[in-house]
Parts: C-alpha cells; structure tokens; sequence
C-alpha cells in the first residue's frame, strides 16, 4: 500500500511538472512576434523538446536567430533547394522535395523503413493536412501517412484510415 501512494505520488508530480512546462511553453509562444512564431513554426518540427525551450527561452529575437545558427537549423534550411523552402513555408509536400525538406515541413517519421538515399518508405501518424501543422502526431491513431523516396526525393505519399486494408500491403 505504501509504495502505490509513492507511485502516485510521482505520478502527481510527472503530469503536473508537463502541464506546467505545456503552459510555459505555450506562453513562450504567445509573447512573440507573428513573424517570430511563423519562425519558430518552420523550425519546432526539427527541434528536440530541450532545443524548443531554449529558443523560446531566449530574450530578444536576435538571440533566438544566433540559437538557430549555432544549433545548424538555420543554415539546413537556407540549403533547401528554393522550391524545397517554398514548399515547407506553404506547408504543402511536393512531389520532388528533399527528404530533409520533408524533415523540416513533417519532422520526424515514427517508422522507417530502407535507406533515403536510395529507396525508402517513411511512416507518419496523422492527416497529411494536419502534419504540416503538428508534425507527426503520435498520440493519433485515426490515420497514417506513407511516404515513398528514391534518391533522398519523395516520388508520392498515401494517406489513408489506420483500419483500412491498405495497411496490410508489403511493399515488395
């Protein structure tokens, strides 16, 4: 009895310490610029948790943009092929686009499976249409998007229900 009050305890103590951290984040958000949320919206997707407090942790926007050079987001992003960062600012994958551009417009993918430079297949939770929002979005479950790469360049994606009977296919 005793350790399950400790349990709970700690319990108490995680989810109230993320509910904070949530809402300083959040706040963060709010006292910046329009231009300076459009930024970070650009780069939050290739930001670890710790690397997205600091750059909102940071006091003027010139700090924040030295903070993006000096973690390299700010130069892999200006060596995006222009129609790659058009791509990403619209929020709309093409066709074409690097697998570091889709980087950047849908993060990380929650599965991989073979080699981007060659041929891969990169697995992505969520609506194609609310990833370029949220990124991957592990907690849904409703969809599930799957891009196809050849030479480090997406060829296509799917987007289809996670029950749907598409998902049994192997791709060969």
């Amino acid at each position: 009895m005793r350790d399950c009050r400790s349990c709970w305890r700690w319990a108490v103590v995680l989810l109230g310490t993320i509910v904070a951290l949530t809402g300083c984040t959040y706040a963060a958000m709010q006292r910046l610029s329009l231009d300076e949320q459009a930024e970070f919206h650009i780069y939050s997707k290739m930001m670890t948790a710790s690397q997205g407090h600091t750059y909102l942790a940071k006091a003027s926007p010139a700090e924040r943009t030295a903070y993006l050079r000096q973690i390299g987001l700010a130069q892999r992003f200006q060596a995006l092929d222009a129609l790659d960062r058009e791509a990403v600012l619209s929020g709309i994958p093409r066709v074409g686009m690097s697998a570091e551009a889709l980087l950047f417009l849908w993060g990380e993918p929650y599965y991989t499976a073979g080699d981007a430079p060659r041929y891969a297949h990169w697995f992505y939770l969520g609506s194609s249409l609310a990833l370029a929002e949220y990124g991957n979005q592990y907690s849904h479950f409703g969809n599930r998007v799957d891009v196809y790469l050849v030479d480090g360049h997406v060829v296509g994606w799917v987007d289809y229900p996670l029950d749907s009977p598409s998902r049994k296919r192997r791709l060969l």
